[in-house]
């Protein structure tokens, strides 16, 4: 499958997108089947690569959430003041 993404940030977002519904997933089969330690090692490995994702991101462009704020290389808070991807901000 072949994506094309305007640029490297929409590429970037559209990963964690990815990454964040096999979470949602995840947590929505365990809470069936508690006791499935191979799933909690799925879910522990791509818990892991979306917080590595969002960090990245938030380091070059701006964060996505509160908890990666710290991550963002701007000298000032930007929480409040980047547009987010839903205001244009992947453009």
């Amino acid at each position: 499958m072949m994506n094309n993404f305007r640029n490297e940030q929409a590429r970037l977002l559209h990963q964690i997108d990815l990454i964040s519904f096999v979470i949602v997933e995840m947590n929505l089969y365990l809470d069936t089947h508690p006791d499935d330690s191979e799933a909690v090692e799925y879910l522990k490995h791509y818990a892991h690569m979306k917080n590595q994702a969002m960090r990245e991101y938030a380091s070059k462009y701006e964060p996505l959430t509160v908890d990666t704020a710290n991550a963002s290389s701007a000298k000032e808070w930007v929480w409040a003041t980047s547009p987010m991807p839903w205001e244009g901000g992947c453009n």
